[in-house]
């Protein structure tokens, strides 16, 4: 019997399952937009039976799924209220709890067996990352005007100091979407290829004849805590891609 081996990132191509050309624009349904449904319809569910179906509020007696939302809800709550210096940070509860269940389905519905992990796309995470990047700084020049300038330039700096610290500064606030996505990125697809590593090392062990045969357990238990791992790194990712959020909020709203 022989075994084809899969190369781990196999994982991350983007296929067409319904393919739809119209010229030279291609407008098929990839396995990428099949998972943006599942997500959008499994969150929507999740919200929908957490409310009552009369007057949409919430149960006095809360059940598993209102218990689950009202975690979120109070995590970010405080995680704003921690790193918002402003009455108004408030106010951005609702961006800043959608980018952490949008962000956390993502990850969470790549570790199912063949899906598909969206963050594990450069270009997935840095467009989520440059059009937030882009409205915190929309809210910026709308609360303070020209005054959205004295980011590049602290007060009070000397003009020798400033033909320094404004190109550190501007290098810095343009790198804040980028770092903001490659991590993301980096952290999901680097996970999933070692999962895929390893599943694929005991896939062919298993393939083998005698004591060869009995070591392929050996990487499934270890496959064990690493997909624990990557729960865990699911779970962590989504939190600090929602916290950076709160800080490029905070700066600019406050500024310096």
């Amino acid at each position: 019997m022989t075994f084809k081996i899969f190369s781990p990132l196999e994982q991350f191509e983007i296929l067409p399952i319904i393919p739809i050309q119209l010229g030279s624009l291609d407008f098929s349904i990839t396995n990428e937009v099949v998972i943006l449904l599942v997500i959008f319809f499994l969150l929507t569910s999740l919200f929908y039976f957490s409310v009552k179906e009369s007057d949409s509020t919430l149960y006095i007696i809360p059940h598993r799924w209102q218990i689950i939302i009202e975690g979120m809800f109070n995590m970010i709550l405080s995680m704003i209220g921690d790193n918002i210096a402003s009455k108004r940070g408030q106010l951005f509860f609702p961006l800043v709890f959608t980018i952490f269940c949008f962000i956390l389905s993502l990850n969470l519905v790549g570790l199912v067996p063949y899906s598909f992990t969206l963050t594990s796309h450069l270009i997935v995470t840095f467009a989520i990352a440059l059009f937030i990047f882009i409205g915190i700084n929309i809210v910026c020049v709308k609360t303070h005007g020209m005054e959205f300038f004295s980011l590049f330039l602290p007060g009070g700096t000397s003009f020798i100091l400033a033909l320094l610290l404004v190109p550190i500064e501007l290098i810095s606030f343009v790198f804040k979407p980028i770092s903001l996505s490659i991590r993301l990125f980096a952290n999901m697809m680097a996970g999933h290829t070692l999962l895929k590593v390893i599943a694929g090392f005991a896939w062919s062990l298993a393939g083998c004849t005698g004591i060869l045969f009995f070591v392929h357990y050996v990487p499934i238990l270890i496959l064990i805590p690493l997909f624990g791992l990557e729960l865990g790194v699911a779970l962590i990712q989504a939190f600090v891609f929602s916290i950076l959020t709160c800080i490029y909020l905070n700066d600019s709203i406050n500024l310096h």
